[in-house]
């Protein structure tokens, strides 16, 4: 018997990735610019809310926020232990991107690794 798909759990499921991965970029890519974080917990606390100034920073949160409500539309359509294995193509998405816009290096190690978890979708999708 085949399992009919739920088109519109799926497209919630994409939106979240795309905001996820939105975000962890965007959050890279400017926090990058700003230095290391300074010692003592009062000046780290200073320094990492002075980066809501940021209007790309605020986009990466909001785009978080946007991923969350994505998330919990899926789940008035979908079992979580259905949905919840495809957010690992997260993973795949965010270290494709660093390595083309942030300019990361990829070693075979993560390579390997990431091929592992896509496997493990593989899988567990059918």
């Amino acid at each position: 018997m085949h399992r009919r798909i739920d088109i519109a759990g799926h497209v919630y499921i994409a939106l979240t990735l795309l905001f996820t991965v939105y975000g962890q970029l965007v959050l890279k890519w400017q926090m990058s610019h700003v230095g290391p974080l300074p010692d003592g917990t009062l000046r780290k606390l200073q320094f990492l809310l002075l980066q809501f100034l940021n209007p790309w920073i605020m986009t990466g949160l909001a785009s978080a926020f946007l991923a969350s409500l994505a998330w919990m539309a899926a789940m008035t359509r979908l079992d979580l232990n259905y949905a919840y294995p495809f957010m690992s193509l997260a993973f795949v998405i965010v270290m494709a991107f660093s390595v083309l816009f942030l300019h990361e290096a990829l070693s075979l190690q993560r390579i390997m690794g990431t091929f592992l978890v896509v496997t493990g979708l593989v899988i567990m999708a059918r």
